[in-house]
């Protein structure tokens, strides 16, 4: 009879320990979840520089470089007449690409009223190719119209020259609608390709 109410007080202790456990343990529960709730939600990367540090930008494959192309054009002197240069700088990557602008400026005519051309108004330049020390022309049949034999040999000079005005010592071959040029006009002056600026000013001194 003496040990009952014993048990009773010894589980009664026990209920009243756990309960108290369990009741800490859910509160921390509960705090850390708050705690969790109001922190900010970060991410670390693996190396966190690489997502303040920019990699310097690499100059562009295209950018293009100054070249210096002359176009050629004619200046009466006291017995004979005179191929001029005038400089065209132009954004270029190839030597193709400044030669064809110094073409188109040499075909659009002088801008100034000391220089003069005999190339015809109208010729357009059909294409330009550079192979080694070769300057391929291919001209339109404008070209070849009106003037005499001096006239003639004036517009070549203009040809040979710009062509060359990137390397003096080019061979040129001139061709009109894409056939050579082997004669000047109606006089019949033969041309002998490839043209340097040595042969030109040898044969057909202006």
């Amino acid at each position: 009879m003496n040990d009952e109410p014993r048990t009773n007080r010894v589980s009664s202790s026990v209920v009243a320990a756990v309960s108290a456990a369990v009741i800490a343990v859910s509160g921390g529960v509960a705090w850390l979840t708050t705690q969790s709730q109001k922190a900010p939600i970060t991410t670390n990367p693996a190396n966190p520089n690489q997502t303040i540090q920019h990699q310097p930008t690499q100059p562009s494959t295209t950018q293009q470089n100054e070249q210096t192309a002359q176009v050629y054009w004619l200046k009466p002197k006291e017995k004979n007449i005179a191929l001029v240069p005038k400089s065209v700088e132009v954004a270029a990557n190839q030597p193709n690409q400044a030669l064809e602008k110094a073409f188109q400026a040499l075909l659009e005519g002088p801008s100034d009223s000391t220089d003069s051309t005999t190339i015809p108004k109208g010729t357009k330049l059909l294409g330009l190719k550079i192979d080694g020390d070769e300057v391929h022309v291919n001209l339109s049949d404008s070209f070849t119209s009106g003037g005499g034999s001096t006239s003639m040999i004036g517009r070549v000079g203009q040809v040979v020259y710009t062509a060359s005005s990137i390397n003096p010592k080019a061979k040129i071959y001139i061709d009109v609608n894409g056939k050579p040029l082997d004669v000047l006009g109606g006089e019949g002056v033969e041309l002998q390709q490839p043209l340097t600026r040595e042969s030109f000013d040898k044969n057909y001194p202006l």
